[in-house]
């Protein structure tokens, strides 16, 4: 269609004529009312944005000596954080003939791996940097509650069977000592 009678069959509809694709061959125009067009991108990146989750990463710091009760209060902070979706970077400062010690600094980190399990994973294992020893949890990702899961079977099949079998049957390897993450 001519240019022109595209302009002149919008003003008689009452509508604007806007340019969709300037580069395709012929340019693709459409025949809409523009400020009703602005109105509705607006709220589309105005509800895209209200959706959109920001992780925030907070930190809870120790120290070689933390006490149970510090430690207590500290880990439940950092179970309410991942609860609530966030990050949780667990840190302990190491000052003076502390870090002649570290193993205590990996002990801390791999108690609290340990009392964090069922709500969040590790996502930087613990490492040194500088005079502090950090590890980063992640929360868990949730099952969706909305799906029902499909009921267990009457008897297991006989290959999985074997092969819970030999699972259990293999040896388990011995846990690593607190200081095995340098």
């Amino acid at each position: 269609m001519d240019t022109r009678d595209a302009v002149a069959r919008a003003r008689a509809a009452g509508v604007d004529l806007v340019e969709i694709a300037p580069n395709a061959q012929p340019p693709v125009c459409k025949m809409i009312d523009y400020g009703k067009f602005l109105y509705e991108q607006k709220k589309k990146a105005h509800e895209a944005k209200k959706k959109q989750v920001t992780v925030q990463v907070k930190e809870i710091k120790f120290r070689p000596g933390t006490d149970a009760h510090d430690y207590g209060y500290r880990m439940e902070r950092a179970r309410e954080w991942l609860a609530d979706g966030d990050k949780v970077r667990a840190a302990i400062a190491f000052r003076g003939r502390e870090m002649t010690h570290r193993e205590l600094g990996a002990k801390i980190l791999k108690q609290l791996t340990a009392d964090l399990a069922d709500l969040g994973d590790v996502e930087v294992a613990p490492k040194m940097e500088g005079y502090q020893m950090f590890t980063i949890f992640i929360p868990k990702k949730a099952k969706p509650e909305g799906k029902k899961q499909a009921a267990p079977a009457a008897a297991p099949a006989p290959e999985k069977e074997k092969k819970q079998r030999a699972e259990t049957a293999k040896p388990k390897p011995e846990p690593k000592g607190d200081d095995d993450i340098f």
